[in-house]
């Protein structure tokens, strides 16, 4: 689905804060594929959390943001970095305050320049089987893998291993169970929770 909102998904943004912030922070350079990123608060989103809880070396944070987006509206969207008010409603006043202003047109708001330059958008189909770079920390794909058959989820999931770095982190909705011929190349960080940890 294409239309979606910030902050959406709370229990993610705090297993992000707790534990892929501290695992990740001391590494010179931070990279993140959004797989799905509809037009945009998703990554954004991530990309607040990412500034509020990692200080100065936030700058080292790049999040590649990627969608199939047949419409070819999404990159536009996402690269400008402006969204209507049923978008934000959802924004703690003291975040929205702080990285969002008003854009001029009614009932718009554009996102902070530090929190869209980390942010870059890309087309892409993930059943291509092709990542879009290797060495990512963190991969966040929710809302697509249930769109997939049993068998395209699988090597999906594959790519996704391989394209993370030595103890990089996946994420995935709460709904999505983890296929049990991948289940041994992640291991389980919080129980009941789709978080995981690459297996070398």
């Amino acid at each position: 689905m294409a239309f979606t909102y910030f902050f959406r998904d709370l229990q993610t943004l705090e297993m992000v804060r707790d534990h892929v912030i501290p695992a990740l922070r001391s590494r010179r350079f931070i990279q993140i594929w959004d797989a799905g990123c509809a037009m945009g608060p998703e990554p954004y989103t991530l990309a607040i959390v990412l500034r509020e809880n990692m200080g100065s070396t936030f700058g080292n944070v790049r999040i590649y943001a990627t969608d199939i987006d047949e419409s070819g509206h999404f990159g536009e969207i996402v690269n400008n970095g402006i969204y209507p008010k049923d978008q934000v409603k959802r924004i703690p006043k003291g975040i929205f305050e702080k990285y969002f202003r008003e854009n001029g047109k009614p009932d718009h708001f554009i996102i902070a320049e530090e929190i869209r330059r980390c942010v870059e958008y890309q087309h892409h189909d993930l059943l291509s089987l092709k990542p879009i770079r290797k060495d990512l920390g963190l991969i966040m794909c929710k809302n697509v893998l249930l769109h997939f058959t049993e068998k395209e989820r699988i090597e999906v999931i594959k790519m996704f291993h391989d394209a993370l770095a030595k103890g990089g982190f996946f994420v995935t909705e709460q709904t999505q169970k983890m296929p049990r011929q991948v289940s041994r190349l992640f291991e389980p960080v919080v129980s009941n929770a789709q978080l995981f940890l690459k297996r070398s």
